[in-house]
């Protein structure tokens, strides 16, 4: 699953309110009114995924909260590009940090077990 960022204004993919800043790509949008910083500057972003729970904060505010496996997510799931993927959102795998030939920067990248 994928914490999306990119810059909402200008990118090529901003027309799908689930591909934009903050969203679980493909799946669940960010609101409209997340806490994003113009760019230029550094957002903090922090995804908690522990038991069924799928969460997305930006900037210290919780933007996405999710629970895996229930009627809701299948209902999301079942219309995604994803449907036929087994075990998708099953956390075993690797983190992929990823780019899409834009430029962007990390830092400070903490990976913890909960």
């Amino acid at each position: 699953m994928e914490y999306q960022i990119l810059d909402d204004a200008n990118h090529r993919d901003n027309k799908i309110p689930s591909h934009r800043a903050g969203s679980l790509y493909d799946l669940v949008p960010a609101p409209e009114n997340k806490p994003i910083r113009a760019v230029g500057e550094w957002n903090h972003g922090k995804i908690v995924a522990m038991a069924n729970v799928i969460e997305h904060w930006m900037n210290g505010k919780k933007i996405i909260s999710v629970f895996w496996g229930t009627k809701e997510w299948q209902d999301v799931f079942g219309k995604s590009k994803y449907k036929d993927q087994k075990g998708f959102g099953s956390w075993e795998g690797p983190i992929l940090l990823q780019d899409h030939n834009d430029p962007v920067w990390f830092k400070e990248l903490h990976i913890s077990r909960l």
